[in-house]
């Protein structure tokens, strides 16, 4: 079995999910929430709190590979900025722990979950409600958002070892 981390980075609050590829192929979702941390925190307080808590969770999980999503164009530089320095330290905590790391940009997040690629936000929480067997869609968004990363990871790479096969 195979236990997959995925992460919708920010700074304010970072998405996380666990989920576990199970040997019949389906798909659950071990745990999943949010990292948040206060505005009013100086933001190298916040960069410290975020890879301190991702650390906790890649100790207490030790999931074998880690989907981020990547930083798409944003018209907000000082937003870009920050979900650019939460990324590298959450690339730098996964580096420290040794897992494979995979990135993915949102387009391709949504055609590996929705089957397309400008699926609106509704339509992929559902999807990830439904692929995870979960009764309701995952709360808060970030968190719902982390598996449907996670979920893109285990897709991508099922279809990959069909590939290499002769």
């Amino acid at each position: 079995m195979t236990l997959v981390l995925g992460i919708d980075p920010g700074t304010a609050t970072t998405g996380y999910g666990l989920v576990r590829l199970r040997e019949d192929d389906s798909l659950e979702a071990v745990t999943f929430g949010v990292i948040q941390t206060s505005p009013r925190t100086p933001a190298h307080q916040r960069l410290l709190q975020l890879y301190q808590d991702l650390k906790a969770i890649l100790l207490l999980h030790r999931p074998q590979s880690c989907a981020v999503e990547k930083l798409f164009f944003q018209r907000n530089i000082t937003t870009a900025i920050a979900v650019g320095q939460a990324r590298g330290v959450i690339l730098l905590a996964l580096a420290e722990a040794g897992v494979e790391v995979a990135e993915y940009t949102p387009n391709e997040i949504k055609q590996a979950v929705a089957g397309y690629g400008s699926a609106r936000k509704r339509q992929m929480q559902d999807m990830v409600r439904v692929l995870l067997g979960l009764p309701e869609i995952p709360q808060p968004d970030d968190a719902a958002d982390a598996l449907a990363v996670a979920i893109t990871h285990l897709h991508t790479r099922r279809f990959d070892k069909k590939l290499e096969k002769p």
